[in-house]
């Protein structure tokens, strides 16, 4: 079971509108704790973690034909603890290591000129309409012998449609993709792990202050993903939801930072946690 697999990103204003040229470099921290159900076809019970992982994370956007687009890279570290049932006896355990990293291209092919600094001000934001690709790399590291690792041992693609559109200061997102991943072929050695499509689904509402501070509610609801070992199916197919709030601020003109915290609403399978991210971003043109 890779830990990595149950996290399930929850990120608004992923398709706000921006300047082109903008960059931005963000530190962050996420502590998550709580109950994970590991693959059903290994006597693994009552799987309960805590992670201390800080993440760097680089975004910078530019001009494609006309449409505002961006380019996004982070680079996780995870400190793992937890505590487990094994053939009916309690055993506890430790991690530390990179985990797979992320790369986020989008673009904004409608309602989301790309616009200079000098512009920018001058737009008022309508209705967005935009596209991703999400790539995960698998960097992070993996004990083909282990049954707990920080990495998948494989690649996942998630292809995303978002909308964005503006009632005021209030801004409501919608965003729906799927991931799609590759085989793990050195699953316990000699095995192949696979996994169905996830589908995912996010919801968003933002309001916006005068001095650019943010709040916003967040929901997330994923279906699908089921798992299979050597072509056997495993009883993991998911039906989670979430919930969360994110609120952000100005620190100075360069410098914000942003605070996260999302909880599980409804769960099948897994993702029985909770997460909580502080985040430090300076940003320059």
């Amino acid at each position: 079971m890779e830990t990595n697999a149950i996290s399930q990103e929850i990120e608004p204003r992923n398709y706000a509108n921006l300047p082109k040229g903008f960059n931005a470099l963000a530190l962050a921290y996420s502590y998550s704790t709580g109950e994970v159900v590991s693959d059903a076809s290994l006597p693994l019970q009552d799987f309960s973690i805590s992670s201390n992982t800080p993440i760097i994370g680089y975004v910078r956007t530019f001009n494609l034909f006309g449409c505002l687009s961006r380019i996004q890279y982070s680079l996780p570290y995870t400190f793992l603890s937890g505590n487990i049932t094994y053939r009916g006896k309690d055993t506890s355990g430790t991690r530390s290591g990179l985990n797979d990293s992320r790369l986020r291209f989008g673009i904004n092919f409608y309602g989301s000129p790309a616009l200079s600094r000098e512009q920018f001000p001058k737009y008022k934001q309508g209705t967005i309409v935009g596209a991703s690709l999400v790539t995960s790399i698998p960097t992070g590291q993996y004990f083909p012998e282990k049954l707990i690792n920080l990495g998948s041992n494989r690649w996942g693609f998630k292809p995303e449609v978002g909308i964005s559109s503006s009632l005021g200061k209030t801004f409501i997102e919608a965003y729906a993709g799927i991931w799609l991943y590759t085989n793990n072929s050195k699953y316990l050695e000699t095995n192949t792990l696979s996994q169905n499509p996830l589908y995912s689904f996010q919801f968003h509402a933002s309001y916006i202050f005068k001095n650019f501070m943010w709040v916003a509610a967040n929901f997330a609801y994923s279906n699908g993903g089921q798992t299979s070992l050597n072509g056997v199916k495993n009883n993991d197919y998911q039906n989670n939801s979430r919930i969360g709030l994110t609120y952000s601020t100005p620190l100075s003109r360069q410098l914000s930072t942003k605070l996260q915290y999302h909880i599980a609403a409804e769960t099948r399978r897994g993702a029985d946690y909770k997460i909580f991210v502080l985040t430090l971003q300076y940003t320059w043109y």
